[in-house]
């Protein structure tokens, strides 16, 4: 049985506890967090965990085999780089961290003690971006032209990251899963409409080796909440709607068809082919329940995780990039 700790009991942490208590070869075994409020809550639910307010006591517990980090993003490479030098696994919140120097020394360090470090890129755990993944993989699609995302709410404002490194971070990690490429350029342009507060509304675009674009709108300063992803391929189309309750995949069997008779050479003739729509049955497991077992299975099977470190860093690349470009008015970033 694998001992796992948490630090930080706030927002996610008591679904991370909840999720790793219930995964099988594992078990809660430490809770870390300044709060004595907080500790006191995990003490009245989980009277067998630890509570701890110190950091460096929790490493120090001989039961403690691998970390869960879920506290703000400036945190997340001092508090990861503690735990893999103290000779346990990390499991960190997204994103890995605030700079890409960062995420690849904590990388070198995992690799150097032979740790495994997964990123809570939580998404890509859900039986619906899995269920587009099993498409996109058997060809149903196509060739990929374009991802389209829109990640909108009357939100809660973020005081140390922008809201791309809030938002826009969840539909990179689902770009990085199913497109298993990366961009070579990126431009993103933004607004701060609070004064004192980092950008609250922005538009990033995603530039690949062949064809393939993706552009990504985010903001939290929308009236309405508004989770929604397009994928268009030769052969077929994707809408993905995550506030769907029963049909969050919506696919098309829709497109164009472009003449190539030499007669028509100098105006090609764009015809438009029309078919079924269906909703594939997807099922209804925790994606974070799926995730805490894939994290225990690699730790004990030394496999490397979906959403790894390497896979954070990528994300963290673009967003480093973005915010660069964001900051020189929509500049075009070489990756």
């Amino acid at each position: 049985m694998l001992g796992i700790g948490v630090i930080g009991y706030g927002y996610w942490g008591p679904n991370l506890v909840r999720n790793f208590s219930q995964a099988q070869g594992a078990r809660v075994v430490a809770v870390c967090d300044q709060r004595a409020e907080q500790r006191a809550k995990v003490e009245r639910l989980y009277p067998a965990i630890k509570t701890y307010a110190d950091v460096d006591e929790m490493l120090r517990d001989a039961a403690v085999d691998a970390v869960a980090v879920a506290t703000p993003v400036h945190t997340h490479f001092p508090l990861t780089l503690k735990i893999l030098q103290a000779g346990k696994h990390a499991f960190v919140e997204k994103p890995l961290t605030s700079t890409v120097a960062e995420a690849e020394q904590l990388l070198e360090e995992a690799e150097r003690r032979g740790l495994t470090i997964m990123v809570d890129h939580t998404f890509i755990y859900t039986s619906a971006v899995r269920k587009i993944k099993e498409l996109l993989d058997n060809g149903s699609l196509g060739t990929l032209y374009y991802y389209d995302s829109v990640r909108v709410n009357l939100g809660l404002f973020q005081s140390d990251v922008n809201v791309l490194w809030d938002l826009a971070v969840h539909d990179l990690s689902i770009m990085d899963y199913l497109v298993e490429r990366s961009p070579v350029m990126v431009a993103a342009t933004g607004m701060a409409h609070v004064p004192g507060r980092p950008e609250n509304m922005a538009y990033l675009t995603c530039f690949f080796e062949d064809n393939l674009i993706a552009h990504f709108h985010v903001n939290w300063m929308a009236p309405v909440k508004v989770r929604q992803t397009l994928l268009g391929g030769s052969e077929k189309m994707i809408v993905y709607n995550d506030m769907e309750l029963s049909e969050k995949i919506k696919v098309y069997d829709k497109g164009i068809i472009v003449s190539e008779d030499e007669a028509e050479i100098y105006q090609r003739h764009v015809g438009y082919r029309t078919g079924d729509m269906w909703a594939p049955r997807i099922d209804n497991v925790e994606a974070l329940q799926i995730e805490a077992s894939h994290f225990i299975d690699c730790i004990t099977t030394g496999q490397r995780p979906f959403s790894s470190g390497e896979s954070g860093l990528r994300v963290v690349r673009i967003l480093e990039a973005a915010s660069r470009s964001m900051a020189q008015h929509g500049q075009p970033i070489k990756l």
